[in-house]
């Protein structure tokens, strides 16, 4: 079995985000930036599932500018992916819509062709949330989003997924797409010989001109703006006047 998992190099997630001053998006030039968390998930589960024997091969990839090959290295191939493919933007700042995303990731999954694809539920700068499952009905291939647990059973992925309502379980035929949650599994973090290992790894860099894709915008970004400051906390002198804020005021009863 070969596993395809993408990763996505966006602002750490420890970072205090800023809006630029003409609102047109978020400050991310000298800003420090790590890869999507959800997708250390994805690459986690990967190699679980290489170490159980379950995948013989993994392949990393990764859409962005020319720094996308740290992620590529730091958080992919360091920690036991065999090889990666960096699809290369002219920028860093680039952007591109989840619909452009899933085209790509459906150009590189026609070029290698694996049996299963894994991401993360969604990227923490623009939490679309989308490209997995754009990505799958792309291909025509079975999904499963926001996956807790997953095992391996002959062809089928055996796999319980997070709704509002609950845990569902579903049992999906391969190939498929399945897109990671924080419950799944705990990353693991890169040893200094494998980060040295990893810069002989090979990294295949591909043009996104060559695939042939439509990048063009259909969503068109009207503002970004901070949301609004938190109000200052009021204290109350009984539970009498508590309620009759609540009512009157918040009108929250």
């Amino acid at each position: 079995m070969r596993a395809l998992v993408a990763v996505k190099r966006v602002i750490d997630y420890t970072v205090k985000v800023r809006v630029k001053a003409d609102k047109t998006g978020v400050v991310k030039e000298n800003v420090k930036h790590s890869c999507n968390p959800f997708d250390e998930i994805a690459v986690e589960q990967a190699v679980r599932m290489k170490e159980k024997g379950l995948v013989k091969e993994i392949i990393a990839v990764s859409i962005g500018g020319p720094k996308s090959v740290d992620i590529l290295r730091g958080n992919a191939l360091a920690l036991g992916v065999d090889k990666a493919i960096h699809v290369k933007l002219a920028s860093d700042f680039d952007e591109l819509e989840p619909l452009a995303v899933a085209k790509i990731l459906k150009a590189v999954a026609d070029k290698v062709n694996p049996d299963v694809i894994l991401t993360g539920k969604q990227a923490i700068d623009d939490d679309s949330c989308a490209t997995p499952q754009m990505l799958a009905a792309l291909l025509n291939w079975p999904q499963a989003t926001f996956i807790c647990e997953m095992e391996v059973e002959g062809k089928h992925l055996k796999i319980a997924r997070e709704t509002d309502a609950g845990v569902q379980k579903l049992k999906l035929s391969l190939p498929a797409v399945v897109s990671c949650d924080l419950r799944l599994n705990e990353p693991r973090y890169a040893k200094l010989p494998e980060i040295m290992k990893a810069k002989k790894k090979p990294l295949e860099e591909i043009a996104v001109a060559s695939l042939g894709v439509d990048l063009a915008p259909r969503l068109k970004v009207v503002e970004v703006a901070d949301p609004p400051t938190r109000a200052a906390g009021k204290k109350v002198a009984s539970v009498e006047e508590l309620v009759a804020k609540l009512k009157g005021e918040a009108k929250v009863l």
